[in-house]
């Protein structure tokens, strides 16, 4: 039965913390000053990338803490599969979109893992130059964002986990981070 307790408030929890994470991914300047590109993919690849930090945060944690982080990746697929059936698509193709969202999801969650635990910049900017940016990306603008993910991904794993499952995931500015500044 306690358990059942704990379990009943995680879902607001979640929810905070993945409004926060759509806040974040949906900044202007990603769209306007990076040039990711505003569509639907575009949108969706941002919103996977905060995820996929965030449940990279997460990874590794036990009890309440894995619980969480599933119910998170769980929130973010219903989001998904609501939207799909916000825009119109069927019924019966929603399960195979969504499959195809969830291969893109971990692919691209392998590749962001694989890309931090480098060196330098150039592993990232590979990353996001396939993911992110559907035609030839401006270098400029792939390297500050590349920028930014590398500085989201340290100032979460500096934020206590509690913080992240009280709906507040810490995130730096992400306008600080320019093409202009990128060769820095």
């Amino acid at each position: 039965m306690v358990f059942g307790l704990f379990r009943r408030s995680l879902p607001k929890q979640v929810a905070a913390a993945y409004t926060q994470i759509v806040a974040q991914a949906r900044q202007p300047h990603f769209y306007s000053d990076l040039g990711v590109p505003d569509t639907l993919d575009g949108r969706f690849e941002m919103v996977s990338l905060h995820t996929i930090l965030v449940l990279d945060r997460l990874r590794g944690e036990k009890g309440r803490n894995a619980a969480f982080a599933q119910d998170l990746f769980d929130f973010f697929f219903a989001d998904m599969d609501s939207s799909l059936r916000e825009m119109g698509v069927g019924d019966t193709s929603v399960p195979k979109k969504i499959k195809k969202m969830a291969e893109a999801f971990y692919g691209r969650a392998a590749a962001l893992a694989a890309a931090l635990a480098e060196d330098g910049r150039q592993p990232l900017v590979d990353m996001l130059s396939r993911n992110v940016y559907p035609d030839e990306p401006d270098p400029l603008a792939v390297a500050a964002l590349a920028a930014y993910v590398r500085s989201v991904a340290e100032t979460l794993a500096a934020q206590p986990v509690a913080e992240i499952m009280d709906g507040a995931p810490a995130w730096p500015d992400a306008t600080l981070f320019t093409r202009e500044g990128a060769n820095r």
